[in-house]
């Protein structure tokens, strides 16, 4: 039986809108999601969503309820220093995880195993746990820092995918941008999808 639990952090990087629109998803697709939030993806979500949540995970968890029109029971929000959430052990922690804005930050602290904060702790299990990670960079350019820490985490198994979305869809709209990246990241997931058009197949 698959394990349709996953663990999405939200960092401190532009691109809170894809971080949101693959919550959406996740939970469409019945999984189980374990959402972290940092206090700058806090911002950066009001910022370019207009969208304010609460300190308090369990306010914020019923703020993206009522926006999302979700089923409640399937999002589980986990504040920054929650070491007894399921994310913090190997023996609990959904097999999968996302970062979704990925910050140059946060890529370098995952990069190092520095687990200072429960968004780190839950990149290091899955990692040390030969589970699968998915960090969504977004920074440009890169810096050679950058670009050493995304080659020292492929080489762990981690999939670095850069906030690029492709235009080859002909998108009519920053929506059509954004899902575009959220397809992507589904179909690594092993998430089914119907948000993008398949190279190829509409053209046939």
């Amino acid at each position: 039986m698959t394990d349709k639990r996953i663990t999405l952090a939200w960092t401190g990087a532009s691109g809170a809108p894809y971080g949101l629109r693959l919550l959406e998803c996740l939970l469409a697709a019945d999984y189980q999601v374990y959402l972290l939030i940092s206090s700058a993806a806090r911002v950066v979500l009001a910022t370019e969503h207009g969208l304010k949540l609460s300190a308090s995970p369990d306010k914020a968890r019923e703020q993206l309820v009522e926006h999302l029109h979700c089923d409640a029971e399937k999002l589980i929000v986990c504040g920054k220093d929650d070491w007894f959430s399921p994310v913090a052990s190997g023996s609990a922690a959904p097999k999968q995880m996302v970062v979704c804005p990925c910050s140059a930050g946060s890529l370098a602290s995952i990069a190092y195993g520095m687990s200072d904060n429960l968004i780190e702790r839950a990149a290091d299990v899955v990692i040390k746990e030969r589970g699968q990670l998915v960090l969504v960079v977004r920074e440009t350019p890169f810096s050679t820092i950058h670009l050493e820490n995304m080659l020292k985490l492929s080489k762990l198994g981690v999939t670095v995918m850069p906030a690029a979305p492709g235009f080859y869809h002909q998108p009519q709209s920053i929506d059509d941008l954004i899902d575009f990246m959220v397809a992507r990241i589904l179909d690594h997931l092993g998430v089914e999808q119907g948000l993008v058009p398949r190279w190829g197949y509409d053209q046939r």
